[in-house]
């Protein structure tokens, strides 16, 4: 028997061209079923199997999607616990679709790292979380006709694929549910001002606070970086009482937000929930074990990683640009 090794040894058994067997072994359209059947009787006899690095690289294709974390100058990139269960739902979705993820340490000062990884056959597209993630590097790759996927509000200007929660839903949950249980000093408290999702949230709370008969005071939104949320929060939360005594209810942008507002609020004297009720953001796993276990306003970060795996693997597949919404969820318990 004829030993078979390589690509050229089923062409030249099937009287073919080499890139007729690589066509027909990818299941190529441009390939007839007759032509196709016979190369792939010859391959199955001589238990051949395509090397799939080879095939990837050949393809241009290397089955990995990349997750950039960015350096800003404050240290190595890190990542709160919700941002860690979307990531487990992306890796899974990608597994499930035969790609595999690729986390990226990415320099600040780094402009070129995409298109890098791309010539370089590292990664195919990219998943970006917007919490670390600014909108001049959304531009970016936007410009450089880069595939990638957001977690993050879509924009009205470009077409890319994005999942979101629905902030501004989940913002009008968080406050009409303080001034249901009788709050009226209610603040905002965490999150860049330039991030999509904490602005959907501020409209949501200005609605809900619309609906009461309440204008929004703009002292009472205070915005912090997603770094070092407790500590952060914390700082806000003692600042606001200083000018606030009055302040009843604060809606947390994150869990860890919630939790450094009730550290603040406890070592100035006041109780959680009696004098002020928090609600936090995310219902994260550690949330049902604070003390006390807090009321929040749920995301699936699983489901929404699953979601941007899907989305993204469509698109390299496609070019097909999709977005979805994660529907977001009141579950009170003990902070409010």
């Amino acid at each position: 028997m004829t030993r078979v090794q390589t690509i050229n040894d089923i062409a030249r058994l099937a009287g073919v061209s080499k890139s007729t067997v690589s066509r027909a072994l990818n299941d190529s359209p441009l390939i007839g079923v007759e032509t196709k059947e016979r190369i792939r009787a010859i391959a199955q006899e001589h238990e051949f199997q395509l090397n799939a690095p080879a095939q990837r690289l050949s393809r241009r294709q290397s089955q990995v999607v990349g997750l950039p974390m960015f350096d800003w100058g404050k240290g190595p990139a890190t990542m709160d616990l919700f941002m860690l269960e979307i990531m487990g739902g992306i890796s899974s979705g990608l597994h499930e679709q035969g790609y595999d993820l690729l986390v990226l340490q990415v320099p600040n000062a780094d402009v070129n790292w995409a298109r890098r990884a791309i010539d370089s056959g590292r990664a195919d597209g990219f998943v970006l979380l917007s919490a670390s993630c600014s909108p001049e590097t959304v531009e970016t790759l936007v410009e450089a006709e880069i595939p990638f996927v957001i977690w993050g509000a879509a924009s009205p200007e470009h077409a890319y694929c994005s999942v979101t929660g629905d902030s501004f839903a989940g913002g009008r949950l968080a406050t009409a549910h303080l001034l249901e249980t009788g709050r009226r000093r209610i603040a905002l408290v965490g999150g860049p001002e330039w991030s999509w999702e904490i602005r959907d949230r501020r409209r949501g709370y200005e609605a809900a606070l619309g609906d009461a008969g309440l204008g929004a005071d703009p002292s009472l939104i205070v915005h912090t970086p997603w770094s070092a949320a407790e500590r952060s929060a914390a700082a806000a939360v003692a600042g606001l009482l200083e000018h606030e005594p009055e302040l009843d209810g604060i809606v947390a942008n994150s869990d860890f937000f919630a939790l450094g507002a009730i550290d603040a609020l406890r070592g100035l004297g006041r109780r959680v929930p009696e004098d002020a009720g928090v609600v936090g953001y995310d219902d994260v796993s550690v949330a049902a074990f604070a003390n006390p276990p807090l009321t929040t306003i749920r995301q699936d970060g699983p489901l929404a990683g699953r979601l941007l795996a899907r989305g993204l693997v469509q698109y390299l597949q496609t070019g097909a640009v999709s977005s979805s919404i994660i529907p977001a969820q009141l579950v009170v318990r003990g902070s409010a």
